[in-house]
């Protein structure tokens, strides 16, 4: 028989590649981290911001050693923001400032002024009755015809200089003490614009600071150490305070209301 003819040769069909991986998102951590399993290596079809996004979500999941620093941190992952001007700080800045000295010693003289019309007007009753008593023990020992000694303080006089400086003090408490805990400031310091607020959170302060630092001023006043106790003001830093604002834990700042 004839030889047959050899049968052409069939192409070969090329290997098609393999289809790219799409990539699978990786939800950011929201909670306590967990730990979790190194992802493999990033393939040809991966991207490459999602393979680094879920390396530094796996580093931030990793507990750090003793003695070792944390991997990463959010802060790698937050945007940086430039910074806003706050307002409300800006302005806790401005009312915590301490006054003026000028001011201040403006402001104590008219409310040392105003509580002394007060507290005169209210112990003249008493004064005059302390003369007519003292006047009647003088007389009573001249028609005697003997000489003896006439005490001015006596239980009379004594009783009659308590009333008085028992109304001196509620007068303080009123004029000093209520106003400087309800709105920071006397009559005369609102007159000269400052106030008085306590040194911690920079408010008003509360009653019981008040009346002790009216009641420490006062004191100090009656033993004349009233003088060291303004002028301590003069080389207190930073807050300006005097003795009876460390006592109350209180300074007196610039009213910018």
């Amino acid at each position: 028989p004839a030889p047959q003819a050899p049968l052409p040769a069939q192409p070969v069909p090329a290997p098609q590649a393999p289809a790219p991986a799409q990539p699978v998102p990786v939800p950011a951590p929201s909670g306590p981290a967990v730990a979790q399993p190194a992802p493999a290596p990033a393939g040809p079809g991966v991207a490459v911001g999602q393979a680094d996004w879920a390396r530094r979500v796996h580093d931030l999941a990793q507990p750090a050693g003793p003695g070792q620093a944390p991997p990463g941190s959010l802060d790698d992952l937050i945007p940086w923001k430039p910074p806003v001007d706050n307002p409300f700080l800006r302005a806790a800045q401005a009312q915590g400032r301490p006054a003026g000295l000028g001011r201040r010693l403006a402001a104590r003289l008219i409310d040392t002024l105003v509580l002394g019309a007060l507290g005169a007007a209210a112990a003249f009753p008493l004064w005059v009755k302390a003369k007519d008593h003292i006047d009647a023990k003088v007389e009573e020992a001249r028609q005697s015809g003997e000489t003896v000694t006439v005490y001015l303080l006596d239980g009379t006089t004594g009783g009659y200089l308590a009333l008085a400086l028992g109304a001196l003090l509620v007068l303080g408490v009123v004029y000093e003490a209520l106003p400087t805990a309800r709105w920071g400031r006397t009559l005369g310091k609102r007159l000269c614009g400052v106030r008085v607020l306590d040194i911690e959170d920079h408010e008003t302060p509360l009653f019981g600071a008040a009346l002790r630092r009216w009641l420490l001023y006062g004191v100090l006043g009656v033993l004349v150490v009233g003088l060291v106790n303004v002028v301590w003001c003069l080389f207190d830093r930073p807050w300006r305070q005097c003795l009876h604002d460390k006592a109350a834990r209180t300074f007196v700042a610039s009213d910018r209301e």
